[in-house]
C-alpha cells in the first residue's frame, strides 16, 4: 500500500456514519499508522464561513473523525503552495496555509483544483492491515485526482462499487440504509 491509493468502504460498514460510502485517499502510510481523507462526504459549510480571511466559498468536505476542528487540504498546485506533501503525480497535502489563502482570494486556485477538509481519518499501527483483512476496505491503486477531484463527485463510491463488479455491483444501486428498502 503507498500514499495515493484509495480505500473503498465494504458494504459491510452499514451503520458506521463516519466511514459508510466512504472513498479514502491516503496521505501518509508507514508502520507506524496511516493518515487519509474522505472524498467524498460534502459539508454543508464554505471554506468562507469558516475561515476569516477567506473571500471565496470553496466547499468542506468530512476528512474523518480525527481533530475535525482542524482544516486540511489536497491540492494540485506543486511548488506554488511551499511547504507541500507530495501524494503521488500531481497531488500534494497541506502546506503554507497564508500562500492557499492569497491563491483561493485572488482566484488562481480554482476548487478543482485544491479539496478543503476538517477532520482526518487515521489507523494507528496494523489497525488498517487489520481491517483491509476483515474486508471493511477494498485497497485501489488506480484511482486518479480526475475520478474525485473535481468538484461534487457524490456518485464516488457508487462508481468505484460498478468498477469493482462482482459481489459488488449489487451494492452500487443499494440504497444507503437497506433497511429503508
Amino acid at each position: 500500500m503507498d500514499v495515493g491509493d484509495f480505500l473503498i468502504a465494504s458494504p459491510t460498514i452499514i451503520g458506521d456514519h463516519d466511514f459508510q460510502r466512504a472513498g479514502v485517499i491516503l496521505v501518509d502510510h508507514k508502520t507506524s499508522g496511516s493518515i487519509g481523507f474522505i472524498v467524498n462526504k460534502k459539508l454543508e459549510y464554505t471554506l468562507n464561513e469558516l475561515v476569516e480571511n477567506a473571500t471565496e466559498p470553496f466547499p468542506l468536505y468530512y476528512g474523518g473523525p480525527v481533530e475535525q476542528d482542524n482544516l486540511f487540504f489536497i491540492h494540485r498546485m506543486g511548488d506554488l503552495i511551499p511547504n507541500s506533501t507530495p501524494i503521488r503525480d500531481d497531488l500534494f497535502w497541506n502546506g503554507d496555509f497564508d500562500q492557499v489563502l492569497d491563491l483561493v482570494n485572488s482566484g488562481r486556485i480554482l476548487p478543482d483544483e485544491i479539496r478543503f477538509f476538517l477532520g482526518y481519518s487515521g489507523w494507528g499501527e496494523g489497525q488498517l492491515l487489520s481491517e483491509i483483512k476483515e474486508e471493511a476496505w477494498v485497497h485501489i491503486e488506480s484511482v486518479t485526482s480526475e475520478d474525485w477531484m473535481p468538484i461534487a463527485k457524490e456518485d464516488f463510491w457508487k462508481n468505484q462499487m460498478v468498477a469493482l463488479g462482482g459481489k459488488y455491483l449489487i451494492w452500487s444501486n443499494a440504497p444507503e440504509n437497506p433497511m429503508s428498502n
